[in-house]
């Protein structure tokens, strides 16, 4: 019988990849896992600092792969379409997209036009138009995977956190009828939606943080990044179409 780790290595390795969101939280620890499963992946974020760190981290592995980082804002659509430039030249093509770059929020109560659409421009039209580039890459070449990370905030639908629960909802229905739109193609498309996870988007000090893991209160990023190796080491027969991933403890 085959190995776990070969057989989520083999589902990986030479499989070219873009994450956003690739520099903090979730998707830094996906990042790192899929470039040490052997991905060739460009991974995007914000921010210089956090991103020079990720790449230290993947190239401290000993990938024999080439990966590349740019800083990159999902909110601004001239920056996406740079990405999936570099996906081009430097990867020459997209086997997996993994939609993940997003920024908390809380009540419409709160703030503004501006700062509300900047929320929905990163959590839901950066989804939207990174998964329209990737699909048109993918239907050409008649293969891919659109993996999403979502929240189990779309159903558990928090007070003082409508503006963020609409563009998970939205991700959660954008997904459903993007599947149905690019399986026919031979394209994958799999929603992952965790509870509480031990990221920078959670207030509570590192400390707080730690505890509640402890306690079975909240996940960790590794957690998700596992949900992300088990969605792609499926078989052409299988799709994983959702996943919900939440602490033992956070009884939601």
């Amino acid at each position: 019988m085959e190995q776990l780790s070969t057989y989520f290595q083999n589902a990986v390795s030479g499989k070219r990849i873009l994450i956003t969101g690739g520099t903090t939280g979730i998707g830094r620890e996906i990042a790192i896992q899929l470039a040490a499963a052997g991905g060739r992946c460009v991974i995007c974020g914000r921010s210089q600092e956090p991103l020079d760190q990720t790449m230290a981290e993947i190239n401290s592995n000993d990938n024999p792969l080439s990966n590349i980082g740019l800083v990159a804002d999902l909110a601004v659509a001239d920056d996406i379409y740079r990405i999936f430039e570099a996906v081009d030249n430097e990867l020459g093509g997209i086997d997996v997209l993994i939609n993940n770059a997003a920024v908390a929020y809380g009540s419409i109560l709160e703030g503004n036009y501006q700062d509300w659409q900047y929320v929905i421009n990163t959590n839901l039209l950066g989804y939207l138009t990174c998964s329209n580039e990737a699909a048109k890459r993918m239907l050409a070449s008649g293969s891919g995977h659109i993996i999403n990370i979502g929240s189990m905030s779309a159903d558990v639908r928090e007070e003082n956190s409508s503006v963020y629960v609409a563009t998970k909802s939205g991700i959660q229905g954008f997904s459903e009828a993007l599947r149905k739109e690019l399986n026919p193609g031979g394209i994958k498309v799999s929603l992952i939606e965790p509870g509480a996870v031990d990221t920078d988007m959670q207030p509570a000090s590192g400390i707080e943080k730690a505890e509640q893991v402890k306690n079975l209160e909240m996940l960790k990023a590794h957690d998700i990044a596992m949900a992300v190796l088990f969605c792609l080491a499926q078989p052409l027969r299988s799709d994983v179409v959702r996943i919900q991933i939440r602490p033992h403890l956070q009884l939601i």
